[in-house]
């Protein structure tokens, strides 16, 4: 007996479905050629065929069959124990030629007669279109075979290389219990493939569209990630604890919260990644496991940057995460960086850079949720989130929520440069602490072997607005 639902074998992918595409329904699997919807459709013959209710893959005149056979031996799930025994291909494309709409009717129905399938997948069902002298015939034809499905019980997935202006008219679109569209998004040179259940009867799924890649073991889907506020509190411990860096404790007054999120933001060379990898580094050494979240530094260049305040990457409590902002989904991303941190037991997480976790997005609004639901995670999880955001201004600042992510963070600690007797100095201020009082002043500091030490209030002159340098006369 076909089962409820019909699972992928990729379960994000089947948590977006709501738990997977329904059974005994017919589903249609769309999407431009290249897309992978046949990657898609072979990843649910071989998750459900069983020897008792096998699947049954038609091939019909969009691409030969043997060139199918071939591609599929090429990817991980494909098991050639299964063919002939819980998995058939067959060719409908000489029946098509031959016989037209109505020679396929009859052999999909000596097929379920004869083989009783759970699942039949038809590769391309756009092409049976132009075997029909015109709409109404092809009409006619739908709703027989749609009946003849519907009256077998098995599960039914058609595959077409459809556009968007397709699914506004196409009668087939209208007779389907769900839709899943496969795509890309285009933006400059970068591409991203993306997932959007556009329709699905009787059940709920997740909205939006959902990153993917291909590879040999299938389709693999990135949820997007969008969370939210969940009702009831959540725990965590009530104990200010240091950040392990002096000169900043010291600005915060008493500590943060552990689960707090702290945006660090400033020019280039002012400090922030160092004051990131004092959190860290400090806060393994007091227990509380960090990762370093890095899309700047390789481990090389990052190696060289520790060894001159005498850590180390091979720390225990200390684990690196590079990726390159070249090629990068950012749902990808952040999911490997939560497995990361369940794994290991994190505490303590460093996002350098935001600038460069930017530039993986396409759409401003879905970066700002996505950093707003990366808060929510590690808040729940009673991880202390830092992040470092470069800033255009080298003596001043005109604009901090550039991406409008300051409100979010719990602290906000602006980093900048002024001018004194000739020489560019570093200077430090709190702009903002929720939930808690911190020191207002603008403080002078400096970078040594032994990290970050604050110095004394920055000489700004008295009527400039608090963060516009002055040079004294």
């Amino acid at each position: 007996m076909t089962p409820d639902r019909l699972l992928s074998g990729n379960e994000p992918l089947d948590r977006v479905l709501g738990g997977g595409l329904p059974g005994k329904a017919i589903s249609l699997i769309v999407g431009l050629p290249g897309s992978g919807k046949t990657i898609v459709a072979q990843q649910y013959v071989f998750r459900n065929g069983t020897p008792e209710y096998p699947a049954v893959y038609f091939s019909t005149v969009s691409e030969p069959l043997e060139k199918l056979l071939r591609f599929g031996q090429t990817l991980d799930f494909f098991d050639s124990n299964q063919i002939g025994t819980s998995v058939f291909y067959e060719d409908l494309g000489e029946t098509l030629n031959r016989e037209g709409l109505d020679g396929v009717q009859g052999r999909v129905a000596e097929v379920l007669k004869d083989r009783r399938p759970g699942l039949i997948v038809i590769d391309s069902f756009k092409a049976l279109n132009v075997f029909a002298a015109d709409s109404s015939e092809f009409r006619r034809f739908l709703h027989s075979f749609a009946g003849r499905l519907s009256a077998s019980q098995a599960a039914s997935l058609w595959v077409g290389e459809y556009e968007e202006s397709d699914i506004a008219t196409g009668p087939e679109f209208a007779v389907a219990d769900a839709i899943v569209a496969l795509g890309s998004i285009r933006s400059g040179e970068r591409e991203m493939r993306r997932l959007q259940v556009l329709k699905l009867r009787g059940s709920d799924f997740l909205s939006g569209r959902h990153a993917y890649r291909l590879s040999e073991s299938g389709l693999n889907l990135f949820p997007r990630l969008a969370d939210v506020p969940l009702p009831g509190p959540y725990d965590l411990e009530e104990t200010r604890v240091s950040s392990g860096i002096a000169a900043l404790d010291h600005m915060l007054a008493e500590g943060y919260w552990p689960g707090a999120s702290t945006l660090i933001a400033g020019p280039s060379g002012s400090g922030k990644t160092l004051m990131g990898l004092h959190f860290i580094f400090n806060g393994a050494r007091l227990g509380e496991p960090g990762i370093v979240a890095t899309l700047q530094e390789n481990p090389i260049q990052l190696q060289r940057i520790v060894d001159g305040f005498g850590w180390s990457l091979n720390e225990p409590g200390v684990e690196v995460m590079y990726r390159s902002p070249v090629d990068i989904y950012i749902d990808e991303w952040v999911y490997d960086l939560l497995d990361l941190a369940e794994r290991t037991g994190t505490k303590r997480i460093l996002l350098d850079s935001l600038a460069d976790l930017r530039m993986t997005t396409m759409d401003e609004i879905r970066f700002r949720e996505f950093l707003y639901s990366l808060m929510q995670r590690c808040s729940r999880a009673g991880i202390s989130l830092m992040m470092t955001m470069e800033i255009p201004d080298l003596f001043g600042v005109q604009q901090l929520s550039e991406f409008g992510i300051s409100h979010l963070s719990d602290n906000v600690v602006l980093l900048n440069y002024f001018i004194e007797r000739g020489s560019i100095k570093r200077a430090m201020s709190v702009t903002k602490t929720r939930a808690s009082r911190h020191e207002p002043e603008i403080r002078e500091f400096t970078i040594g072997r032994a990290g970050i030490t604050l110095g004394d209030v920055a000489p700004f002159g008295k009527r400039e607005s608090p963060g516009i340098p002055h040079e004294p006369d």
